[in-house]
């Protein structure tokens, strides 16, 4: 599958819950099979959990937890480090290698 938006890219929320859409944050994990990317501080949850004892040994700590959930990769659009607007992404091939490149402003995002 072809996917332009890669870990550790900042991204901005274009659509979905009224809360996080306008939001920016860095991608931590891209489900590549699920065209879904998990962004840092975007779409956070909230689970209450019991405490528990591994099988290890090891006691899990109650309480409430806050963890991001993924987003559908179609909500988010990469920003251009260099003009630091949501864009669309090009690839441009040379010698080197393929590149990915700002529709906006035409600089490599690599």
């Amino acid at each position: 599958m072809n996917v332009k938006i890669r870990k550790g890219d900042t991204v901005e929320v274009i659509s979905g819950r009224l809360e996080d859409k306008g939001k920016r944050g860095e991608v931590i994990n891209v489900l590549i099979a699920d065209r879904r990317v998990v962004v840092q501080g975007v779409n956070v949850r909230t689970k209450h959990q019991k405490q528990a004892q591994t099988r290890a040994g090891r006691n899990i700590n109650p309480g409430r937890i806050q963890f991001e959930m993924p987003l559908d990769i179609s909500n988010v659009m990469l920003v251009c480090p260099k003009c630091s607007e949501p864009t669309r992404v090009g690839v441009q091939r040379d010698d080197e290698g393929a590149h990915r490149v700002c529709k906006n402003c035409e600089a490599t995002i690599d």
